[in-house]
């Protein structure tokens, strides 16, 4: 990904809501990565007292007493961005040491104002005495089989739009932000930066999309064969160690490194039931199921074991604030 954003010509900004650990943050940016993302306050806490000092949280913040002593706080350590898409709540951030990036929809439909709106809601932050750093926005609706290529030219309009609208009313966006693992292969004029996250490990819905193949997976989940009731196989991994996100286009709620064949077909809390092809692996069979969703199911571990030995800690697991 650090070769693709160079070869773009755009900075990398992983974001690291997906591994939530400074080890691999470490990595991305000794692979050139220019600072980090994150989703909350609290996982920016966290990296900024591992040491890393460009955060960029990006989501629209509601600020109360409590938030901004401690964004004020990160502020006065790190080079902090703050995403915003109201000036109701930029005016929650008045005085703090933060720059802002005001958050477009891009057809994800989810947070961010109408491109066009992007020149008013900057001007509106400005006039608040804030440094408005630019725009951002994430295409989430890169998560369809035939959609990547679609989100990444949308997101592309929907940025240069909102630029232009910034520009007219004298906000130039010094950094304008997108990208998502699935659309990443097509970014382009007129993005600056990248934000990509599962791309550091891949998961199921990864594979499925076309994004990478079975051998680009470098994180999976440990099982162990339990039961082969009803002839198929039943570990001891269910949705408290995968999580149970399942897009409507899934072909399950995981799959098997090992079988790619095999499709997790149902999920309990502690079991996870999968349609295996041909025999069946013995009981006590060890299995590395590979996740739907790796941003979830590393919020439910505890560490990472690694496969040359020793663990690393998810630090910023269930900082969610």
């Amino acid at each position: 990904m650090a070769d693709a954003a160079a070869a773009a010509g755009v900075a990398l900004r992983p974001h690291a809501k997906t591994h939530k650990c400074p080890e691999i943050a470490a990595r991305q940016l000794g692979a050139g990565a220019v600072g980090l993302t994150v989703a909350t306050i609290g996982e920016a806490e966290v990296f900024a007292a591992a040491g890393f000092d460009d955060l960029f949280i990006a989501y629209p913040l509601w600020v109360d007493a409590d938030a901004a002593a401690r964004l004020r706080a990160l502020g006065e350590r790190v080079r902090l961005a703050v995403g915003c898409d109201s000036a109701t709540a930029a005016a929650n951030l008045t005085g703090l040491p933060v720059d802002v990036l005001v958050e477009i929809d891009s057809g994800h439909q989810r947070s961010g104002v109408a491109p066009e709106a992007a020149g008013e809601l900057a001007a509106a932050v400005a006039a608040l005495g804030l440094s408005v750093r630019g725009v951002f926005t994430f295409p989430g609706h890169s998560y369809s089989p035939d959609g990547r290529r679609a989100a990444a030219s949308d997101e592309a309009d929907a940025l240069g739009r909102a630029a232009a609208a910034m520009a007219a009313a004298g906000v130039p966006a010094r950094v304008v932000s997108g990208g998502s693992t699935p659309s990443a292969e097509f970014v382009g004029s007129p993005l600056t930066e990248l934000r990509p996250g599962v791309y550091v490990f891949g998961d199921a819905q990864q594979v499925e999309l076309g994004t990478i193949g079975f051998d680009r997976v470098a994180l999976t989940v440990a099982a162990t064969v339990v039961s082969h009731a009803g002839g198929r196989v039943i570990t001891d991994a269910g949705s408290k160690a995968l999580g149970a996100d399942r897009a409507p286009w899934a072909s399950g709620y995981g799959r098997v490194l090992e079988e790619p064949d095999a499709r997790i077909v149902a999920l309990s809390e502690h079991h996870s039931t999968i349609e295996w092809p041909g025999a069946l692996p013995a009981l006590g069979s060890p299995v590395l199921l590979v996740p739907n969703h790796v941003c979830n199911a590393v919020n439910l571990a505890e560490r990472y074991h690694l496969v040359g030995g020793g663990t690393w800690p998810v630090a910023a697991r269930g900082r969610n604030s």
